[in-house]
């Protein structure tokens, strides 16, 4: 097992560890190193060959590849990076005031000793398992992102009549993807009454294409052996208790999960790294540090779920600025959610950082109208705004200047209240 050292290691080579890695390595007297499972950069973006990425960073609209290989090529002169590619990192383990990474690929082990991490992991897909459907095994039952992968990068339809369950932003655009090869969508099912993507995708690869969603439908059961012959699917009352009556068996040979991310933090999790109840995703303070373990760093969709893929890369920059610079001391007020509000991140505020500057990420627990939103320490308002409509499919971001105001360790709660 060849042994080697780095001051800084960031693992995953999406969007968010690209930005990250990118900053670090401004530091010249770092020896910096990225870890990515894959035999390319880019994550996820490599197959999203649709456009909207990038307006926010680079103010043009962009395919995923592009946008990915833009922020590939701002590395290219860095000369103090080392890349471990298709590398499966095992286990990480705290040895005195170093990370060790163990880690294998084609060339042998490797045994990577690191003064701080960078958590770029991003999130994987819920799959049928997990939600519980009930029936069969068969073929044909895949993810959002696995279809994504058949289609845009190995040129391949996986059937030919298509039930999309769950309205995330990757079940939508496939919709269209898949309506565009010649397949056949039946209609897009979502539990919840309201829709889970954005409001651009409902209009853009549903309504345009003429494909119908069903609210407050799910599938209930999987048909067939081998292959998926069909799905039976329901509608539920209010109450979100099925009704009986609305059973219906909908012919099909593909079923489309797109049911939610969840951060894949497994790795972070075995060094004990704080992570929130309610996203599973690392607790961290404006500089993207974690609140549990000051060496430690995460950024992306390992924090939570970003809606644009900017703002991954927008968090990776910070992390990986604070990555190179010295150890703070932390000094927190805690980030809590209020009324009507499901989280909030940063999750804690640190009062020696200098970032002051802070964007707070919230997202609200249902769809709300004419609503007040109030972030406010104790009796004290920072921002009190009237919001005509929130969405919880989409996480509202508002901009804090922390310097105009004398902040004490009461906790800051961010709540959406009546007018």
């Amino acid at each position: 097992m060849q042994i080697v050292r780095f001051d800084v290691v960031v693992i995953g080579g999406g969007p968010a560890g690209l930005a990250a890695i990118n900053k670090v390595s401004d530091n010249l007297s770092y020896r910096v190193a990225l870890i990515e499972r894959d035999d390319y950069l880019g994550g996820i973006l490599k197959q999203c060959i649709h456009d909207g990425f990038g307006l926010v960073k680079y103010q043009k609209l962009m395919a995923g590849p592009e946008y990915a290989q833009k922020e590939i090529d701002a590395l290219k002169d860095k000369t103090n990076i080392t890349y471990f590619m298709k590398t499966f990192v095992f286990s990480i383990a705290s040895v005195g005031d170093d990370y060790v990474i163990e880690c294998v690929n084609a060339r042998g082990g490797y045994r990577i000793f690191t003064k701080k991490l960078i958590f770029a992991t991003g999130c994987r897909e819920r799959s049928a398992k997990q939600i519980l459907i009930p029936g069969t095994n068969p073929s044909g039952v895949m993810t959002a992102g696995k279809a994504q992968f058949y289609v845009n990068k190995l040129g391949y339809l996986p059937g030919n009549n298509f039930v999309i369950l769950g309205s995330g932003d990757i079940g939508l655009i496939m919709a269209r993807r898949i309506t565009l090869e010649g397949g056949k969508v039946l209609g897009v099912y979502e539990v919840r009454k309201t829709p889970s993507g954005l409001r651009r995708n409902i209009e853009q690869c549903l309504n345009d294409f003429n494909i119908p969603l069903y609210l407050s439908t799910t599938v209930t059961r999987l048909i067939g052996e081998e292959r998926l012959e069909a799905v039976e699917i329901m509608s539920l009352d209010q109450n979100g208790k099925y009704i009986e009556s609305s059973k219906k068996i909908i012919p099909c040979d593909a079923l489309i999960l797109s049911v939610g991310l969840i951060p894949e933090n497994e790795l972070a999790e075995s060094l004990k790294v704080k992570l929130s109840p309610i996203t599973n995703g690392i607790m961290v303070d404006q500089d993207f540090r974690s609140v549990s373990h000051p060496n430690i760093f995460a950024c992306g969709n390992s924090v939570h779920v970003f809606d644009l893929v900017d703002y991954c890369s927008k968090s990776g920059e910070i992390a990986g600025k604070a990555a190179s610079g010295n150890i703070i001391e932390q000094s927190f007020i805690d980030v809590n959610p209020g009324n009507l509000i499901r989280y909030v991140v940063p999750n804690k505020i640190n009062r020696n950082s200098s970032i002051n500057s802070v964007m707070f990420n919230f997202r609200s627990i249902d769809d709300y109208e004419n609503k007040v939103l109030r972030i406010k320490q104790g009796n004290t308002i920072i921002i009190e705004k009237a919001l005509k409509e929130v969405k919880c499919a989409e996480c509202q971001k508002y901009n804090i200047d922390l310097t105009k105001f004398s902040l004490d360790n009461t906790p800051i709660t961010v709540s959406l209240e009546d007018k």
